[in-house]
């Protein structure tokens, strides 16, 4: 083995060594001491106990909100359109600012970033609160204030999927996720009640401005965290790039592409059944109660489920056959609710609806999770969450569309339907077909010699070149490992990469590639994780000679 791959090798021990004693420093208490696997040990540490209600109070709002919304759009407008909407409404915001908002999270105080989306939050629901008080609102005006709510979500989510991963070892992340989703489902149920006794009793004025306290109160649990932020010498990075790197990570992810695929085919089905729910209330005959009861079975249904059902689940099946037989027992529970004559056999469908909807969804979360670095997390999520929230606001509207154009059962067993067939025609996209990679972050050991000369860190672009010399009969093997190296240059944040062969010389290649300047070379630097390195040892392999490959750099000249 070279020294090169040597030094790289002991990079990955001291790295993992740091990442231990820094996972120590966060959370006291971790992996020393051996906490036996439970659906609720992520909650005896302190601190994600305390970010996970600061979650629960912030979902509640949302749940109050939309269900306050929904059911009063079904008063100032007869159109089913627009009352589907109002979730199309909710959940637009997340698929349009998803991608700004977790660059934000990424490269700004994740902190104050997510104290500030309830200080937004709160803003909003003092203002509907207002108008509705005023008996100004109106169902456009409706839509806007629950569109201005869900920007809040959009805000908040992807720095909250970021933060989890630190917080928790990784063995406990798909408990920690199954807590989330328990969290988001006690808000199901525990929003639409108080929604419900709130609509009841004094209206729905009083839930927009209940929904303020809660926000503050949860403002208030986020501030009293104190993060620990892992110094970096590089300056932070812009705004756009920020983007443009997270958004091209995602792209050149192999695992995380299928995930993608998944989560919005699954919520562009699932989302029928909760986007239509006020109107099956009203056909069942009921009112603000009966659509409450519908709600907060689909909750408890997830929240037992998660506690008692999931944990299993997991031991037996893998991800893929949870994917598919959830969605399979999603369309059946859809069907009945559907064809129910009765709320009371509409109840224990929609408990086994939120049940399957909370092992998909944690399924694909985690996946998604396991296949992001910590220094992308939450752009990375963003557009997992952009996705998800993409495939729920197409539904809400596509269901919605084919309601009015028939009938709201109709429109529900067609949703049901359609979610089988499409698991039929992309069988082939495997969500667990690969093993996980070790994404801890290690920095890199780069060969080329240090610059001699002054660089501005925006100087660039900055050009890198390695050369191999390889055994010609070897080629295609070398190819291949080259085509993954490509894929990881690019996650990394390059701008282009190319492979030359040498024409005067069988078996000597050039990799190139491009940084857009020199402070992006030296980041992209920093982002080599295990799996990278462990890429790397296989590339040394094919290299012939006793020196490692030749690497230079280069930086643009401007001769204007």
């Amino acid at each position: 083995m070279s020294a090169d791959a040597t030094d790289a090798t002991d990079a990955v021990r001291a790295a993992r060594a740091a990442s231990e004693a820094d996972a120590g420093a966060a959370r006291p208490a971790d992996t020393a001491a051996a906490v036996p696997e439970s659906p609720v040990a992520p909650l005896r540490r302190p601190v994600f106990r305390m970010l996970w209600l600061a979650w629960l109070a912030a979902n509640v709002t949302m749940w109050m909100n939309d269900v306050a919304a929904a059911w009063l759009m079904t008063s100032l407008t007869d159109s089913i359109v627009m009352v589907a909407l109002v979730q199309a409404a909710s959940t637009l915001p997340v698929f349009v600012l998803g991608l700004p908002s977790g660059a934000l999270a990424d490269i700004v105080d994740r902190r104050r970033y997510f104290a500030l989306t309830q200080l937004w939050v709160a803003v909003v629901a003092v203002v509907l609160g207002a108008f509705s008080l005023a008996g100004a609102l109106s169902a456009p005006w409706l839509l806007a204030l629950t569109f201005a709510n869900g920007i809040g979500m959009a805000m908040r989510w992807p720095v909250f999927a970021a933060i989890v991963p630190e917080l928790v070892p990784r063995a406990e992340l798909p408990s920690a996720l199954a807590l989330n989703g328990i969290a988001m489902n006690m808000s199901r149920v525990i929003g639409p009640i108080v929604a419900g006794a709130l609509l009841a009793s004094v209206g729905e004025p009083w839930v927009f401005l209940l929904n303020a306290v809660l926000a503050v109160v949860a403002f208030t649990l986020i501030l009293r965290w104190r993060a620990q932020r892992k110094p970096s010498a590089l300056p932070g990075e812009r705004f756009v790039g920020a983007m443009r790197v997270g958004l091209q990570h995602v792209v050149q992810s192999p695992p995380m592409r299928v995930v993608l695929i998944r989560i919005f085919l699954f919520f562009l089905q699932s989302t029928a059944l909760t986007a239509l729910l006020p109107l099956v209330a009203r056909r069942l005959g009921g009112g603000a109660g009966t659509f409450t009861l519908l709600l907060a079975a689909m909750g408890c249904g997830a929240i037992l489920g998660a506690l008692f059902v999931l944990p299993r689940l997991r031991q037996r099946f893998s991800g893929d056959r949870m994917v598919q037989g959830g969605t399979v027992v999603h369309g059946l529970a859809t069907i009945v609710v559907a064809l129910s004559p009765t709320p009371w056999l509409s109840v224990p469908a929609m408990a086994l609806a939120g049940l399957v909807w909370l092992a998909v969804a944690n399924t694909l979360t985690v996946s998604a999770q396991m296949a992001l670095p910590n220094w992308v997390r939450a752009r990375g999520m963003s557009i997992y969450q952009m996705a998800l929230m993409g495939g729920s606001a197409s539904g809400a509207a596509v269901w919605g569309w084919v309601a009015s154009h028939s009938s709201v059962p109709a429109s529900l067993i067609a949703a049901a339907l359609a979610g089988p067939a499409v698991l039929l025609l992309t069988r082939r996209l495997q969500v667990s077909g690969r093993a996980a990679e070790d994404l801890s972050q290690v920095g890199a050991v780069s060969s080329a010699a240090p610059p001699v000369i002054p660089i501005d860190p925006d100087e660039g672009p900055v050009m890198v070149t390695v050369e191999y010399q390889i055994d010609p009969a070897r080629a295609a093997e070398f190819a291949a490992v080259m085509r993954e190296t490509r894929r990881a240059r690019l996650r990394q944040g390059a701008l282009s990469w190319g492979l030359f062969r040498d024409t005067a010389r069988v078996g000597r290649y050039i990799e190139y590639f491009v940084d857009e300047s020199w402070v992006e070379h030296q980041r992209r630097l920093e982002r080599f994780t295990a799996a990278d390195i462990g890429l790397r040892e296989r590339r040394l392999a094919f290299h012939l000679g006793s020196e490692p490959p030749r690497a230079q750099r280069y930086v643009a000249d401007d001769i204007d």
